[in-house]
């Protein structure tokens, strides 16, 4: 394919367009976007440091990692077993992808009048306008040539869509497992799209025991008038994994899109939401945190565009880094000229165990409104050394009262899960990941 194309190709895009390949069977739309995936990639290569969002993390490691299938998946049993290691209880359905690819023996779902909630590849044969949106997702220029990728190589996915005034009560679950594969790209490509007054709430959990991969997974969210989202993301890869993913959210008048991420595994892990709040009075909620520690690395970037009036942004952002691990948060807000009588809070707080650790933080606000109310702030600090003589004057061991003053940081993040169970699930699992960080 090189051969056609009329601009230089980028060094590291010369693998990619040699595994590229077009499949006969796929729609012609879709062959359509593959190919201007590869070709795009191909013209952008990897960002760079001198991209503004991409300034804090290492994109070196992925070039080290050829594009490549991964194998057939694991044996189902060790499959189980590590989803039942991870999975919420508490969930409804559930869609697991392993190595990129809907495993249907160990998924869970269910027929219902107005939700449709399956694959993107059975999307694609079933659910054609549905899976449209799959083509039509963007991310910021910034983040382009990871989109251009993912239009190529996706795999699979999942699509749910949520037809008008709908309420899906229990929880919708969406595993990612990796299964000790090397030297593979893991690349998946969703849909969610609820109608006007529809209301779901969606948890993805991405994993792995072991195994040099790199992630590239991506999500469009389509919210109609008044409808509601909440998605919790846990990312809990293999010590040595890339994780790369990005959300890109469209909300219609009144909607609400709640949205609570956690770092928890990965060497070079990051997360990237872009939401544009299109409608009138729409509200975008943003809380998560990451935690951190030997050489790994976390990013939570978002980008939030109000483009209406009265649109509502709340954004809190915990990080911890121990050893000589690094965090980031960069965190933009965009007020349009029309979006008159905007309400917009971000902050971002941040723990220093150890010399040197580092932590990056970069809240910002454009406004081109005269009509708003919007604020930011950042603190990067150790522990309260206060705080901390006051639990060892009770006898509590320094290990132990310096994980229980970590815990109370993150927690603030967490309690703003109105789902006891949900909520009580992601403490657990961040109990479990300070209780490797202390030994």
């Amino acid at each position: 394919m090189s051969a056609v194309l009329d601009f230089p190709v980028k060094p590291e895009a010369r693998d990619y367009l040699a595994c590229f390949a077009a499949d006969p069977n796929e729609p012609a739309w879709l062959g359509e976007r593959r190919r201007q995936g590869i070709t795009r990639f191909a013209e952008l290569g990897w960002p760079t440091r001198r991209n503004e969002s991409w300034r804090y993390f290492d994109v070196s490691r992925i070039d080290q990692m050829r594009p490549a299938k991964p194998p057939a998946a694991a044996g189902e049993d060790a499959a189980r077993k590590r989803i039942d290691a991870v999975a919420f209880a508490g969930a409804g359905q559930r869609i697991v992808l392993i190595d990129g690819r809907f495993a249907p023996a160990l998924s869970r779902i269910e027929s219902r009048p107005g939700v449709w909630l399956g694959s993107t590849a059975e999307a694609i044969r079933k659910q054609p306008e549905s899976a449209r949106a799959v083509a039509d997702t963007a991310l910021p220029h910034d983040s382009e040539a990871f989109d251009a990728l993912n239009a190529a190589f996706f795999s699979d996915g999942f699509v749910l869509h949520i037809g008008p005034g709908i309420a899906v009560e229990d929880p919708i679950e969406i595993v990612h497992l990796a299964t000790g594969i090397s030297e593979a790209s893991l690349h998946t490509r969703s849909v969610v799209a609820l109608d006007g007054g529809a209301r779901a709430t969606i948890i993805e959990t991405y994993t792995g025991d072991e195994g040099r991969y790199w992630r590239n997974d991506l999500l469009a969210v389509r919210l109609g008038e008044a409808a509601e989202l909440q998605r919790v993301v846990l990312v809990e890869e293999a010590a040595e994994a890339v994780h790369i993913d990005g959300v890109s959210a469209s909300l219609g008048a009144k909607a609400r899109f709640a949205e609570f991420v956690l770092l928890l595994g990965g060497r070079n892990v990051r997360h990237e939401t872009s939401a544009i709040l299109a409608g009138d009075a729409a509200r975008c909620e943003i809380d998560g945190g990451f935690v951190v520690s030997g050489r790994d690395e976390a990013n939570i970037v978002t980008t939030i565009d109000h483009a209406k009036p009265r649109g509502e942004t709340r954004e809190l952002v915990k990080g911890v880094a121990a050893g000589r691990a690094h965090g980031a948060f960069q965190g933009r807000i965009i007020v349009r000229p029309d979006a008159q009588k905007t309400d917009a809070h971000q902050l971002s707080r941040n723990l220093i165990l150890g010399e040197r650790a580092v932590i990056d933080t970069k809240p910002e606000l454009e406004i081109y409104a005269d009509d708003v109310k919007c604020s930011h702030g950042a603190s990067v600090g150790d522990l309260d050394a206060a705080a901390l003589f006051y639990l060892r004057a009770r006898g509590i061991p320094e290990a132990e009262a310096r994980r229980i003053l970590v815990e109370g940081f993150v927690r603030e993040a967490v309690e703003e899960i109105a789902d006891p169970d949900l909520r009580e699930h992601l403490l657990q699992r961040l109990q479990r990941r300070l209780a490797a960080l202390e030994e």
